[in-house]
């Protein structure tokens, strides 16, 4: 009876885990009126990494990378976002930056293991747009840690997304 017990615990545990992930937001609102989703093809890392030598170090070794920015226009649904976020990266995420300025967020954070960083999730709410920046693998967290205290994250996604966009039309000329 306490093996049952027990590994059902365990799964309504596991289960409410699985909620709180960037896989669970990313679905949950891709689809949302006014959102700009992206998830970057392997073949595509080489092409982001000459964005900054900033950018070169860190997409040299991902795996994952997506970008979502989303409609936050009310108080309501700048809380229920941040909310998600903080369940997100309190879920074993170590914080490296945080700025709150009332509901407004910018919050950088990340999973180790070991002596590596594996992933990377900068979150960014102004209470007009929010935004996501997440990345999935090998990193150094010691250039991680700069980046951090140097705002380098800040403007990343912007930077990412006019990267993603340039991106089609240089090819498209070069054949």
């Amino acid at each position: 009876m306490n093996r049952l017990f027990l590994a059902f615990i365990s799964l309504v545990l596991a289960s409410c885990g699985s909620y709180n992930s960037i896989d669970t937001f990313y679905d949950a609102h891709k689809n949302d009126a006014q959102v700009t989703a992206v998830r970057v093809p392997q073949f595509m890392l080489g092409l982001i990494s000459g964005i900054s030598p900033e950018m070169k170090s860190l997409v040299g070794n991902t795996r994952d990378l997506r970008y979502m920015q989303f409609p936050s226009a009310t108080p309501a649904r700048t809380q229920f976002l941040n909310q998600q976020m903080n369940g997100i990266t309190g879920n074993s995420f170590i914080e490296v930056f945080r700025k709150n300025d009332e509901l407004k967020r910018n919050v950088v954070s990340i999973r180790e293991k070991r002596s590596a960083v594996k992933e990377i999730l900068i979150y960014n709410n102004n209470n007009t747009t929010g935004s996501f920046l997440y990345f999935n693998g090998d990193f150094d967290p010691v250039k991680v840690r700069e980046m951090a205290q140097n705002n380098q994250f800040e403007n990343l996604g912007s930077t990412l997304l006019g990267q993603l966009n340039a991106t089609p039309q240089s090819v498209e000329k070069k054949e």
